[in-house]
């Protein structure tokens, strides 16, 4: 098994508040953030630091120091960007990519629309960011796109998964770590996660 699933109290309660239908689009917003910048301190707990020298009023002592230009974050569009504060808020100088996926609603499968990656991309770890993951064709497209392009090292980061998504990850990248703060139940006839938390996307930008 290859997902990490948050498993914390202050998770469970800002993912209660997240799925309210109540909960307006500023709260929203916020709370995709939050939830995306700890999944960001999960996802980097491996990070490899460098030995630098500072000073601090007392005295120079020896510490670690990350690399951010070797991290590259790439919100699958749209519904992805309503993470990428709560990525760039700890890695501030990352580098963003971007891909613009859309399903086919007969067929459910993820048709590419746009691609646009920051130079050396395969020199870098990739943080793929995406509310839903649902049936996994996205985000499985998006891990393919970005092996073609040369990228190692990639994990994928969500907020909520289906069991039919991470069963997807794992059979076509299980090279891949997922790291969600929740798995739920099951998808519906229309490939929507249950009891998931609606349209990521539309709860994001208010336009439903």
């Amino acid at each position: 098994m290859n997902e990490i699933v948050l498993n914390h109290p202050l998770i469970t309660h800002k993912l209660g508040i997240l799925r309210d239908i109540h909960t307006g689009t500023k709260e929203f917003r916020e709370l995709i953030t939050e939830i995306s910048t700890l999944l960001c301190y999960e996802a980097t707990k491996d990070a490899k630091l460098e030995k630098t020298i500072i000073e601090t009023p007392l005295e120079k002592m020896e510490t670690g120091k990350l690399n951010e230009d070797n991290y590259a974050i790439v919100p699958i569009l749209r519904a992805g960007m309503g993470m990428l504060d709560g990525i760039i808020n700890v890695i501030p100088n990352a580098k963003v990519g971007h891909i613009g996926l859309y399903r086919d609603e007969e067929t459910f499968q993820p048709i590419e629309y746009y691609f646009k990656m920051p130079e050396n991309v395969s020199q870098r770890e990739v943080l793929i960011i995406d509310p839903m993951l649902a049936t996994g064709g996205s985000a499985s497209a998006t891990i393919s796109r970005l092996k073609e392009e040369g990228v190692k090292k990639i994990k994928l980061l969500c907020v909520v998964a289906a069991p039919e998504g991470i069963n997807l990850i794992e059979k076509d990248h299980p090279d891949v770590q997922i790291y969600c703060a929740t798995v739920d139940r099951t998808l519906n006839e229309s490939a929507y996660i249950l009891p998931g938390l609606g349209d990521a996307g539309d709860r994001v930008y208010g336009t439903k």
